[in-house]
């Protein structure tokens, strides 16, 4: 039986560039070569697309220049060799992408002109999800709890003896936690908003919600959804920024992750079941992490989604994932039946 032709993106232009490779490389060693025939197509921090052997530390210095062509009679690369383009067809498209340019529908537009089935949510969702005030008017149009928020423009002042503290302050277009600061004084505003806008135009100021921070993996298109086992985020002190630490390798100086959680039977039954509807609500496919808080009182709030989760050796949608016995690579293998379904 032939193998698919597995196009893997990796890189990319946003400030999540270094943890695509890391995720790309995660994803390149629990691949199954006897399944799939990998093409590793890195994008380079210029924007530059290339052709490599691997996500290794130096594949920028051995690979060919390539596109992946919007014309659906290509389906999928041009390659330039020795001044002439090859066409390699591509079966399906895995985007290990994060952040702007990545999980946000630019790409996954890209993959719609050429025709490719892709990993991962369409163009609408990814769009919403990547917007944290579109994603909150949506799930609390469906009776989900959010945050309350105001949006700041690029270049609104904002009162500062006008909010109740502690707020969070953060980029309404980014991923992970960068620009992101919690604000406990009306004197750590300015900073801040100065901060998030460096990420993005649009700001969010968010009421801080008291409780436990709580994620959700889950696998699956409209049907039946694929439910990891939930984690909780344990903090030390401070709030939780993910990616932000120098070796997050070797952990974070004031988080560590309980999968499974350890929380009630009756709190992980509401925790997963609110996942999948807000995954229902925003039109998810293939994948997603949703974030949550889970109040005291035993409520479930909202906090972001994630349509392009990390996938790194020390990323929490993978662990959540092997906790309820579904191993990388039988991952891996799911998205990409998923995608071929949803062509």
């Amino acid at each position: 039986m032939a193998r698919l032709k597995l196009g893997i993106i990796f890189g990319g232009i946003s400030e999540e560039h270094p943890v695509s490779l890391k995720s790309a490389r995660e994803v390149a060693k629990y691949l199954d070569l006897q399944k799939y025939e990998p093409f590793y197509i890195g994008i380079t921090e210029n924007g530059e697309w290339k052709l490599c052997d691997g996500p290794h530390e130096n594949w920028e210095s051995n690979s060919r220049p390539a596109e992946l062509s919007p014309d659906r009679g290509v389906h999928g690369l041009l390659v330039l060799d020795d001044g002439k383009y090859e066409a390699i067809r591509l079966d399906v498209v895995l985007p290990v992408l994060h952040g702007k340019l990545g999980e946000d529908g630019a790409i996954q537009g890209l993959f719609e002109f050429s025709g490719i089935p892709y990993a991962g949510c369409d163009i609408p969702s990814s769009a919403l999800c990547i917007d944290k005030s579109l994603t909150y008017r949506v799930v609390s149009s469906g009776g989900i709890a959010t945050p309350y928020f105001r949006i700041v423009s690029a270049d609104e002042e904002v009162d500062p003896d006008q909010l109740n503290y502690p707020v969070f302050v953060k980029p309404a277009r980014s991923g992970s936690s960068f620009g992101v600061s919690k604000v406990t004084s009306a004197e750590e505003l300015s900073s801040a908003l100065e901060a998030a806008r460096k990420y993005d135009s649009k700001v969010l100021i968010e009421e801080g919600v008291v409780g436990s921070e709580i994620g959700c993996a889950i696998l699956g298109n409209e049907g039946e959804l694929f439910v990891g086992e939930p984690d909780r985020v344990a903090l030390t002190h401070g709030f939780f920024r993910i990616h932000q630490e120098a070796t997050p390798e070797t952990g974070s100086e004031n988080s560590s992750f309980i999968c499974p959680a350890d929380i009630s039977a009756e709190s992980r039954e509401l925790v997963q079941e609110t996942a999948k509807t807000i995954y229902r609500l925003l039109g998810c496919r293939g994948l997603a992490r949703v974030d949550m808080f889970l109040k005291e009182d035993g409520t479930v709030v909202l906090n972001e989604v994630n349509t392009l989760p990390g996938l790194t050796s020390y990323s929490r949608y993978p662990r959540m994932m092997q906790a309820a016995g579904l191993p990388f690579g039988e991952m891996i293998d799911r998205l990409v039946s998923l995608a071929l379904a949803a062509r």
